[in-house]
């Protein structure tokens, strides 16, 4: 899976074949995003992530490329790094996801993310396990749903799954 930022008026994200236009919150697991795209003042538009811990401790937050961690992040481990036209944040030395930097305008974000619950999310340029999964060139395919080609505008969630299910375009 192939995730892209495009720094325009409205920020677009493509997860695998599927735009998502100024949506705010791309990923959203029950009520907790995964994923948003936030504006940050004098920088555009840029990705927040949330860190969890598998036992669901909140650990940190990443918003672009500057971590934010909690007490409980410090004691964990959780750091970044930033290699050449990269961010990497790693939990003691073990990364848990990392955004290249394509070029100005196109972020590509590989992921291994835990949700509050525990949930495991898993994500990269050619395949998306766990809850999410697909790639830049295949359909995403969600809990048994096949997106191809779409295009979600203007919501505030793009893709919300729950324990129960998911939706698409929430908002």
């Amino acid at each position: 899976m192939e995730n892209k930022l495009l720094f325009s008026e409205s920020p677009e994200i493509v997860v695998a074949t599927n735009r998502f236009i100024d949506v705010p919150i791309i990923v959203q697991y029950e009520s907790t995003p995964m994923l948003e795209v936030v504006r940050v003042q004098g920088a555009g538009f840029t990705t927040r992530i949330p860190i969890y811990h598998n036992d669901g401790t909140y650990l940190a937050i990443v918003v672009g490329s500057q971590l934010h961690a909690t007490e409980d992040g410090k004691k964990a481990g959780v750091t970044l790094r930033h290699p050449q036209g990269a961010t990497i944040c790693e939990i003691n030395g073990k990364p848990v996801f990392e955004i290249t930097r394509k070029d100005a305008a196109a972020l590509k974000m590989s992921a291994e993310l835990h949700t509050l619950d525990g949930s495991f999310l898993r994500w990269s340029e050619s395949e998306m396990e766990g809850v999410l999964f697909g790639n830049k060139d295949q359909p995403l395919r969600i809990k048994g749903l096949t997106m191809k080609d779409c295009e979600v505008k203007c919501c505030r969630i793009g893709i919300h799954v729950t324990k129960d299910g998911m939706r698409i375009g929430v908002g």
